[in-house]
């Protein structure tokens, strides 16, 4: 359920900082001009954090125990982080104006006709979504599997002694070779 979650409130607030998030006029030569800004426009917070989201709901079922509850920790921070950029953003007209003033040549040019859609509240539930699947993970992640441990380094398992080459048999010579042991030591 928090993988799922998690994948799909990012693909959401991904989606939803490539839409058109505010649109308005600028007043040019004499002449409305029609201007639109994307969300990745207005801030690119989301899209950053939404990013770092994936990255941590791969990354919880890769670590254990503490680093676990810090890597879910981090993909609550995201989706919180997601949501409050996506609500600020609902209403900044600033990028908007600098359109207007690049469009026009004047540096005080504002918008009018000012009108917000409603994509920043979708990245917002998006990371509503990768805010839920951080507490999941918080919550339950303890008991969820990790990855195997066969490769990592400091494992307690036992290993072989190698035995000595009969110097009678070559091809004990070559086995302890293959193994990286010296068949003339003693």
């Amino acid at each position: 359920m928090a993988l799922l979650c998690g994948a799909l409130g990012a693909a959401v607030a991904l989606l939803a900082t490539r839409q058109r998030w505010a649109e308005g006029t600028a007043t040019v030569a004499g002449g409305a001009f029609p201007l639109t800004v994307k969300g990745s426009d207005v801030t690119g917070v989301p899209a950053a954090l939404a990013i770092v989201g994936l990255a941590a709901l791969v990354a919880v079922f890769a670590v254990r125990r503490a680093g676990r509850l810090v890597v879910a920790g981090l993909l609550a921070l995201s989706g919180a982080g997601i949501m409050a950029a996506a609500l600020v953003a609902a209403t900044d007209d600033s990028a908007l104006d600098e359109k207007a003033a690049q469009a026009s040549g004047d540096t005080s040019a504002t918008v009018a006709a000012l009108s917000h859609t409603g994509w920043p509240y979708v990245a917002a539930a998006g990371g509503a979504l990768i805010l839920l699947a951080g507490l999941l993970a918080l919550r339950f992640g303890g008991r969820w599997p990790a990855m195997s441990g066969r490769y990592e380094r400091g494992t307690d398992r036992p290993r072989r002694t190698a035995r000595p080459a009969d110097p009678e048999r070559p091809e004990e010579i070559w086995k302890a070779l293959d193994r990286g042991e010296d068949p003339t030591g003693a």
